[in-house]
């Protein structure tokens, strides 16, 4: 549809920015492939790792995958980097698989996005490290955003 857009829209400013990371944290942070799915264009290319995907239907069907596998997924994504119309994210995200092992992915996105606000490019590079239930930084109840994060953690 050439109706739809997701303000903030390019070119960004530290600020705008800022709002699409943190809308994208908290869309994926509702675990709802068919929402999620809206923020890129209907022919949105992406790089996950090794997975290579094209369009609405393919974002989806892998987000279902990957949170059927990816128990208690909760997220937090930062921005490191922005121009006109991409932002470069950081982020971390805590998962257990179901043999209750817990995991971090850590890593790094970058994002390219239409004039109308939607995300038409994503690329994705993570590493999963695995974790002590008691090492989780994102446990129930706790802000994602208000976790501190810094180089002690590495």
């Amino acid at each position: 549809m050439a109706s739809e857009s997701k303000p903030p829209f390019p070119p960004f400013t530290l600020e705008t920015a800022k709002q699409k990371v943190k809308a994208a944290q908290d869309a994926w942070n509702t675990k709802q492939p068919d929402k999620v799915k809206l923020a890129y264009t209907p022919d949105s290319i992406w790089r996950n790792r090794d997975t290579f995907l094209t369009g609405r239907d393919e974002i989806a069907a892998f987000l279902r995958e990957k949170w059927s596998k990816e128990n208690g997924y909760r997220l937090r994504k930062e921005l490191f980097a922005f121009t006109e119309n991409k932002i470069a994210v950081q982020f971390w995200y805590e998962w257990y698989d179901d043999e209750g092992q817990w995991w971090r992915t850590y890593g790094l996105e970058d994002w390219t996005f239409a004039d109308n606000g939607l995300m038409r490019k994503r690329q994705m590079s993570g590493n999963d490290v695995r974790i002590a239930k008691e090492e989780r930084w994102f446990r129930d109840g706790v802000d994602v955003n208000a976790v501190e994060i810094g180089e002690k953690h590495w």
